[in-house]
């Protein structure tokens, strides 16, 4: 049984803006032969089943149509591990700023 998706549900499509040989001349041939491809997260418009076309509103209220690929995509990004010449910086704009009577 195919599961509804309701509307209002957070999801991530996916749309082919350009066709691989549709690419500008001077991008890279590797990237010439792949798809320029639009991924975008939004709230579905209307309930749907995944893998079906549908349309979303952006948090920017931007309304886009595209193949629905996730539903409740997470978060995978970082910032990467922590600089050390970085961690020490909080304290001592904090120290300078105490100096200076802007930090209590």
């Amino acid at each position: 049984m195919t599961e509804i998706i309701a509307k209002g549900t957070w999801v991530e499509i996916s749309n082919i803006v350009l066709k691989a040989g549709e690419r500008a001349p001077q991008v890279p041939v590797d990237t010439q032969h792949v798809p320029l491809e639009l991924r975008a997260r939004g709230f579905l418009t209307g309930p749907t089943v995944a893998g079906q076309q549908v349309e979303i509103e952006t948090v920017a209220g931007r309304r886009l149509a595209g193949i629905l690929v996730k539903v409740n995509p997470a978060y995978t990004h970082g910032f990467g591990p922590p600089v050390p010449q970085l961690t020490g910086i909080g304290n001592e704009v904090r120290a300078i700023l105490r100096e200076r009577g802007d930090y209590k």
